[in-house]
């Protein structure tokens, strides 16, 4: 986190990679993150879910994107670790990963059962995440291993989610 083996590797990894790829693209990237992109893809799905008769699903959906915050907030304050290009601190966990892992993953868990070919869906997902996660890295913004602990803390929550969708009483598709 803030200390520890990986620490240096992790550092020389996130110099190296930082101010690579072409700026725009890059930037593009990190704002597949942020809150005012990656909520409304989610909010979408959510409305879609509840107007082909979902109730339970939508709920769950939004309150793993509500826990987010929730965890990262505090992970980040206890952590206080420095960012790569500033004096800085607070920056482990990626809250952008987050955002874009559980907004993008719960959307695709929502709609993936009114698809005829479901697996579009998460895919497009994963790509989604990936390009944040590459655009944080490579603009600087996020050590690696800022964005690793956000894919695992979103994989913990996704998969919470999909136990609840799966096990809580979906019903089948209208």
């Amino acid at each position: 986190m803030a200390d520890g083996p990986l620490l240096a590797p992790d550092e020389r990894a996130g110099h190296a990679l930082a101010g690579r790829g072409p700026a725009a693209l890059t930037e593009l990237f990190t704002d597949l993150g942020n809150i005012e992109v990656a909520v409304p893809v989610l909010v979408c799905a959510i409305v879609f879910a509840l107007l082909r008769g979902d109730r339970r699903e939508p709920l769950y959906a939004a309150l793993a994107m509500a826990a987010v915050p929730a965890l990262v907030v505090p992970l980040k304050l206890w952590t206080d670790r420095q960012g790569p290009l500033t004096e800085a601190t607070g920056y482990y966990p990626s809250g952008h990963t987050a955002t874009s892992a559980v907004a993008y993953g719960a959307a695709a868990m929502l709609l993936v059962p009114y698809l005829r070919r479901s697996w579009p869906m998460p895919a497009t997902a994963v790509l989604l995440t990936a390009a944040t996660s590459i655009g944080l890295v490579l603009r600087g913004y996020h050590w690696p291993l800022d964005v690793v602990a956000s894919w695992c803390l979103s994989g913990v929550l996704l998969a919470a989610l999909w136990v609840l969708i799966r096990f809580g009483g979906r019903q089948p598709p209208k």
